[in-house]
């Protein structure tokens, strides 16, 4: 009794301390985001004062005006949504074309081709190299740039490729016997079996090219095909915002504060949104994905 007793304390004290190991870990991860919103929807004065905001003091939504009324603001939309619906769409394409081939043994050199898949996680040409490439390909100051230059992730190729040995071969060999080739095979049992997996890197993808900054700095120039998290940079180190186009009445209700706070969220809010949809689809397709190697 007494050792069960000693086991049940231990058991207990590791639970609770866990418990508010995980509470400070959520407070730290959503306070910030919780602090910008209501940042964003408080008055001129209570952003001047500072402090904690776990409520809008003030509530007052002139910032928003502010951003949205701003044509920087909605070019950077529409160039963040074209380059990450388009870019999405080819990454998942190729990787997955990539990836069907590299699942099967039978291919002539999979494993040789596997592990540069491995190598290519581990090295790469760096930044300088790849700028150059990027320079002599004339995709400078393109939204290709953003987009062609990681085209296949490694990472994602992996899990894919995991995914895809794990459908029975019996499927296509199926396929095979009424005459389907391997394009037919890959895009009418393979895609359609494989949903899971490709939402998974799809959302991977498309949060990653929402929130890409580096590659857009150093590759994007013109202001007018600036994504938004660029857009965002050019705000928050602006220091004379009517150059962003941020100006008129509304203006003299916020400040410099309240409007990167709504920017914020403005550039964060759309992939937020996104999330539930494919929710469902996230974890299945990472568990599966990561069952072989």
């Amino acid at each position: 009794m007494k050792g069960r007793s000693i086991r049940f304390n231990a058991d207990t004290v590791l639970g609770v301390i866990s418990t508010l190991f995980l509470v400070v870990f959520l407070i730290a991860v959503v306070y910030p985001f919780v602090y910008t919103i209501n940042l964003s929807l408080s008055n001129s004065d209570a952003a001047l004062r500072g402090g904690l905001f776990l409520l809008p003091q003030g509530f007052d939504v002139n910032s928003y005006h502010t951003v949205l009324g701003s044509r920087f603001i909605w070019s950077g939309y529409v160039n963040s949504v074209f380059v990450t619906v388009l870019g999405t769409f080819v990454q998942v394409l190729f990787t997955a074309l990539m990836a069907y081939p590299l699942s099967k043994r039978r291919v002539k050199g999979q494993r040789f081709l596997n592990g540069m898949v491995v190598f290519s996680m581990l090295f790469n040409g760096g930044i300088i190299p790849t700028f150059l490439v990027v320079r002599a390909t004339g995709l400078l100051d393109t939204h290709l740039a953003l987009i062609l230059p990681i085209l296949i992730s490694p990472f994602n190729l992996i899990i894919l490729r995991s995914f895809f040995s794990n459908i029975p071969g019996s499927l296509e060999e199926s396929a095979t016997i009424d005459g389907a080739n391997d394009l037919r095979i890959f895009f009418t049992i393979i895609i359609p079996l494989s949903k899971a997996a490709l939402a998974t890197i799809s959302l991977w993808s498309a949060v990653f090219l929402w929130n890409d900054f580096f590659n857009a700095l150093i590759y994007l120039q013109d202001r007018t095909k600036f994504v938004l998290p660029l857009m965002l940079r050019e705000i928050i180190a602006s220091a004379n915002l009517a150059d962003l186009d941020l100006q008129g009445d509304d203006m003299l209700q916020t400040t410099t504060e309240t409007i990167k706070a709504a920017t914020i969220m403005v550039v964060t809010l759309p992939i937020l949104l996104v999330y539930p949809f494919i929710q469902r689809y996230f974890v299945k397709g990472a568990l599966i994905g990561s069952v072989k190697g």
